[in-house]
């Protein structure tokens, strides 16, 4: 068989639903509708809603690496800044039902109807991608994951939902080149302990379930110095 078969034969396999789930991943439908309001919405509108983002996600939208301060461990905060418009709505409408927790985001959520959901969304899609690398090296092992996978777990190459570059796809698959790799690794261990399940057919729980700690850990600085 053709490696690009196998390819598509591993990612059919793997992102294929195993069973089906007690509650939605997310109650957020892509129909028409939906799509075209995300296309058409305003980014000046959501520059201004989203003047009170910049105090936790950046003025750049870049986000923040994890700190410790005062002996407390202060947790990273995405960047959102080049993101797809229709990932970032996706999240804040799952914040505001409650299909993805968080006690932040829920609040912040619930404060914006779909429109203004989108508008925000559109601003941080229009901004420019951050350019701060780790100062830890790519892997090798790290860069076959991306590109070619692992056949023996039936775990597919990254870039077959997320792109050569990082760059997400329509219309729930997140870009994640120049992602704060700290967040990365607790996204990716949150999917894989089952605390976020708000993945469609479940793909990233049963993806995360595969990796360890050390190849989280690897992919994550892949990432975050890919621009």
């Amino acid at each position: 068989m053709k490696p690009q078969l196998i390819k598509l034969a591993l990612t059919a396999a793997l992102l294929s639903p195993l069973a089906v789930p007690a509650q939605p991943p997310s109650n957020i439908a892509w129909t028409p509708e939906t799509l075209n309001l995300v296309k058409k919405a305003d980014a000046s509108k959501g520059k201004l809603l989203a003047e009170s983002c910049q105090s936790c996600h950046g003025s750049k939208g870049e986000g923040v690496a994890a700190e410790t301060r005062d002996d407390e461990v202060l947790p990273a905060i995405p960047a959102l800044a080049g993101q797809l418009a229709t990932y970032t709505f996706k999240q804040l409408r799952d914040y505001a039902d409650g299909s993805r927790v968080n006690d932040s985001m829920k609040t912040i959520a619930q404060g914006l109807n779909e429109q203004q959901a989108a508008d925000v969304a559109a601003w941080f899609a229009s901004l420019p991608k951050s350019v701060i690398k780790s100062t830890e090296k790519i892997t090798a092992k790290a860069e076959k994951m991306v590109t070619q996978g692992d056949g023996k777990r039936i775990l597919p190459p990254c870039s077959v939902c997320h792109g050569s570059q990082g760059q997400g796809e329509k219309m729930d698959i997140p870009a994640l080149a120049g992602q704060q790799s700290d967040y990365f690794i607790r996204t990716l261990l949150a999917y894989k302990n089952g605390d976020r399940h708000n993945d469609v057919y479940s793909r990233m729980r049963l993806i995360s379930q595969q990796l360890n700690e050390a190849e989280i850990k690897e992919l994550a600085v892949y990432y975050r110095n890919l621009q």
